[in-house]
């Protein structure tokens, strides 16, 4: 389909709306808030305190499925969860991160924890609210949001001006489990991370992690010590960047008792300088960076262990992410013996572990499948549009943060080569500058169009397969939205480039469609 069709699509779907379902005004019942705000996590959080600072007086709430804050840092409660990103770019650019660049979950709890204190945050945001679906009336020019208390069962109805979806990628409520032969023959223990249960007791035991991600990488070196031996069984090889957890300009900025708000913008920078310099070496030099990423887990693993066949991968560094293993400490297990790692294929579950392709088994007592998540758009919640339910694969995305024929919506929607959280900040200057400029125009609604010069390109799938292609993306891709070749109808994935163009955005761009 092309992009005249598909906006040729969109018109008539929107001429019938209103005589699909009449938009009615939100009843008395129904609480209204000038914006927001779905997901109380990394990115929810952060785009509070930027509407708080940036459009002062602007009543908005932020409603969150969870018991708490935090998002995937309270979801996931599996053995040595934390990040794969340094939190000098993770965390947030207005609060300096004064720990270890790689940090537990427990402490990036603390410091979101301090983010809601010192802004009084807390105030604005409402635990344990599940949105069902959300409905935009052309008419009124407002959003309808239907949620349920699941502390209670009450339903709630909520109006908004503008919905800010910060709610994240991934289905938070299971992760994502191929379905091999026989997995209901399997008599042990078989566990997803994403749903790890309480107490669960590993020690003395045989564990088999299937997966070779960030999440394997992290759970295995957190097992090894109390397990009788853990076995990683991966299908091919991932890239790990391995490394000492601390920053060196960080620790010297220190002991020169340089203001911690200095060293916080100091060392972003620095690392995003590193970042983009990797990342551009990836693609120019893929095979010297081969090399230098190999050669350092062959500096733990020593010059005998098969590294070709177990952490040589068959495609180019940052076509998928990269895991940072801070001390090495995965390898240090391998190492050590208490860890080690199986590259095959699964051919069915048998009763007491796997067998594989090559006929071996692999016994277990415990079977952890790191294997990914489930992909889902904009939490699962049903959306339409004057009456007419919304296909977000029907739309085209304007830098990855609106899209066509959805007005007052905007998505946060981060990185995987760099820290999520950079985008968060991003996302939330565009936001805010958007609200502001439409209170400027007196306008009530604003939605993305096609302009002239961009009609009849071809439309394109969210993200380019050759440039990045994580399982959990491809699983997924006939879910999002679509793009076209041009660098506003795209999410990039490129923060060295976005951090020069979405500040510079001409909200008066013909892209941009008011109405009062």
């Amino acid at each position: 389909m092309n992009v005249r069709a598909m906006e040729t699509s969109g018109r008539i779907m929107n001429a019938t709306a209103t005589l699909e379902r009449p938009s009615a005004k939100a009843g008395a019942s129904a609480e209204h808030f000038d914006v927001l705000i779905v997901g109380a996590g990394i990115s929810g959080v952060g785009s509070a305190y930027h509407l708080v600072h940036q459009c002062p007086g602007t009543s908005f709430v932020v409603l969150e499925t969870q018991e708490s804050f935090g998002g995937t840092w309270t979801t996931h409660k599996y053995p040595g969860i934390r990040s794969d990103s340094d939190l000098h770019t993770f965390g947030y650019r207005f609060k300096p991160w004064v720990g270890k660049p790689i940090a537990s979950a427990e402490e990036i709890l603390k410091y979101m924890g301090e983010v809601i204190a010192e802004n009084d945050l807390a105030r604005h945001i409402r635990y344990r609210h599940k949105i069902h679906n959300a409905r935009w009336s052309s008419a009124d020019n407002l959003w309808t949001v239907d949620a349920e208390r699941l502390d209670t069962g009450e339903r709630l109805t909520f109006t908004c001006n503008f919905l800010w979806m910060c709610q994240g990628y991934y289905r938070h409520s299971e992760g994502y489990t191929p379905q091999w032969k026989d997995m209901d023959k399997y008599e042990g223990v078989l566990v997803h991370p994403q749903t790890w249960p309480e107490g669960l007791d590993y020690k003395g035991k045989q564990v088999l992690v299937i997966g070779s991600g960030a999440t394997a990488a992290t759970v295995i070196p957190a097992m090894a010590p109390d397990a009788a031996h853990v076995t990683m069984l991966q299908r091919s090889p991932t890239y790990f960047i391995p490394g000492r957890n601390a920053i060196d300009i960080a620790e010297q900025l220190r002991k020169l008792q340089v203001d911690e708000s200095w060293i916080h913008e100091i060392v972003r920078r620095q690392i995003l300088v590193n970042q983009a310099e990797f990342t551009q070496r990836c693609l120019d030099e893929p095979e010297t960076v081969t090399k230098e990423l190999l050669g350092a887990v062959r500096a733990y693993l020593g010059p005998d262990y098969d590294i070709a066949r177990h952490f040589t991968p068959t495609y180019r560094p940052w076509r998928q992410r990269i895991a940072f293993v801070p001390d090495g400490d995965l390898f240090k297990g391998i190492a050590s013996g208490k860890a080690s790692v199986v590259t095959d294929e699964i051919d069915r579950f048998t009763k007491k572990g796997v067998l594989l392709k090559s006929g071996k088994e692999l016994e277990a007592d415990i079977i952890v499948t790191a294997t990914g998540f489930n992909l889902c758009m904009m939490g699962d919640i049903a959306f339409d549009i004057d009456g007419k339910p919304l296909d977000w694969s029907k739309t085209i995305t304007y830098r990855g943060l609106m899209f066509t024929g959805v007005p007052n919506l905007a998505w946060v929607f981060g990185y995987f080569r760099a820290s999520w959280t950079l985008r968060t900040d991003m996302v939330a200057d565009f936001v805010c500058a958007l609200l502001d400029h439409m209170k400027k125009k007196g306008a009530k609604r604003v939605e993305v169009a096609l302009r002239p010069e961009d009609k009849g390109m071809p439309v394109l799938p969210w993200i380019d397969e050759e440039n990045f292609n994580p399982g959990y993306m491809m699983r997924g891709m006939d879910l999002l939205p679509k793009r076209l070749d041009k660098p506003e109808w795209q999410h990039s994935q490129d923060y060295w480039t976005e951090k020069d163009e979405i500040p510079k955005t001409n909200l008066d761009d013909a892209a941009f469609v008011y109405s009062s």
